[in-house]
């Protein structure tokens, strides 16, 4: 072994820009080379065409799982602006595509994050081939790229039949463990995103087995209520009384907040939190308000009835969280998210409005519906006086 000294300076310092820092290390911008960064991929393609839709410019997203091994990614607005900037201050098609500051950035409470928010930017880095097909204006254009790179000018194909944008992309081998994405992985995450965003309306299809084509329409006007019923269903559940469920507008913290819950007769807690429809699997202010509003509201109610004394103690969250399914929707402004993998909400002042509001409406409907409020706050009170 040589004893000479390793020597580490500036000039050992390797500077990555662009399409080659993203091929050199892609887990920094999607996650893993595995399935999950693999998915990763879709969703920061849908970001896009998802928004269009929220915005009111499109009606829907399709995402097709193609027989040669293709995402294709469409929607029916009025097509990507090509060719020499947005014209609406922003970045058009071709600079999403191949500036990473283009795609780049923090989304605001209208948009959908499906993936980390670098959108086109890095699927087409890491996609061996990707095509794109805008129809806008009666016109229908078309490119083609390779690892990032483009292969064709933007091109006039004819006439357009409609208005929308196409993108379809194929992961590059070299770069994934595995190009096979999961249909029910997807399905999964557009579900969780069509019930967060009651104005979406997302098809996945997989045509990848012939003969054996599956398809799933995801739409849920109920928003959080329907992800309750789905979440209760998904476990086989019994449950008592309706989903409680209630949205609403804070400008304390710059933002909305959408909450549903249900409890079921037993078993554990189900409390599922997101912000800018972002799953928080780490918790955060907004959930710890929810937990606040809830004891609040289900300890007044208590001492109200008299199924608590003043000499008892107060019911703590751990016990009225029992049998609770429970969903919590922020969307902010200017989110702030924290731990290792941001999956933390660290917004101060979404603690107390969540809370408030969780406390007042639930106190509402405890007041309102006197059968199911008795059966439910009786059972968490015997249960409490068991232990």
């Amino acid at each position: 072994m040589s004893e000479e000294p390793i020597s580490y300076d500036a000039a050992a310092i390797q500077v990555l820009e662009g399409m080659e820092a993203v091929r050199k290390r892609p887990g920094m911008y999607i996650g893993s080379t595995g399935e999950r960064g693999l998915h990763h991929m879709v969703f920061e393609v849908t970001g896009r065409a998802l928004n269009e839709v929220l915005a009111g410019r499109a009606g829907s997203v399709d995402i097709t799982l193609t027989p040669d091994g293709g995402v294709c990614v469409a929607d029916d607005g009025p097509g990507a602006r090509v060719g020499g900037g947005g014209g609406d201050g922003g970045p058009d098609l071709e600079a999403l595509l191949t500036r990473l500051e283009s795609g780049a950035g923090p989304a605001g409470r209208h948009d959908v994050t499906a993936g980390f928010g670098m959108w086109l930017f890095v699927a087409n880095a890491l996609s061996r081939r990707l095509t794109v097909e805008v129809r806008r204006e009666g016109i229908r254009r078309v490119q083609e790229y390779a690892r990032g790179v483009a292969v064709t000018a933007l091109t006039d194909a004819g006439p357009a039949n409609g208005s929308g944008t196409s993108i379809t992309f194929w992961p590059d081998a070299d770069i994934f463990e595995e190009v096979r994405c999961s249909f029910e992985g997807l399905a999964d995450r557009f579900r969780e995103l069509a019930f967060l965003n009651r104005g979406l309306d997302i098809s996945l299809a997989d045509r990848r087995r012939p003969g054996e084509p599956r398809s799933v329409r995801l739409r849920f006007p109920g928003g959080a209520r329907d992800f309750v019923v789905h979440l209760d269903e998904q476990a086989g559940a019994a449950v008592q009384g309706d989903v409680i469920g209630f949205q609403q507008e804070d400008p304390r913290m710059a933002g909305t907040l959408e909450v549903a819950l249900r409890w079921r007769g037993s078993g554990e807690q189900r409390v599922r939190s997101f912000a800018n429809s972002r799953p928080t699997l780490g918790g955060g202010t907004h959930e710890s308000g929810f937990r606040d509003g809830l004891a609040a509201a289900v300890n007044a109610y208590a001492r109200e009835r008299g199924l608590l004394t003043e000499a008892d103690p107060g019911l703590d969250a751990e016990r009225i969280g029992e049998g609770l399914t429970a969903v919590v929707s922020v969307k902010l402004d200017d989110p702030r998210f924290e731990g290792s993998i941001r999956d933390k909400l660290g917004n101060g002042p979404v603690r107390a409005c969540v809370g408030q509001a969780v406390q007042d409406h639930l106190g509402s409907w405890l007041a309102g519906n006197p059968e199911q409020a008795a059966a439910v706050v009786g059972r968490i009170v015997r249960g409490a006086r068991r232990d």
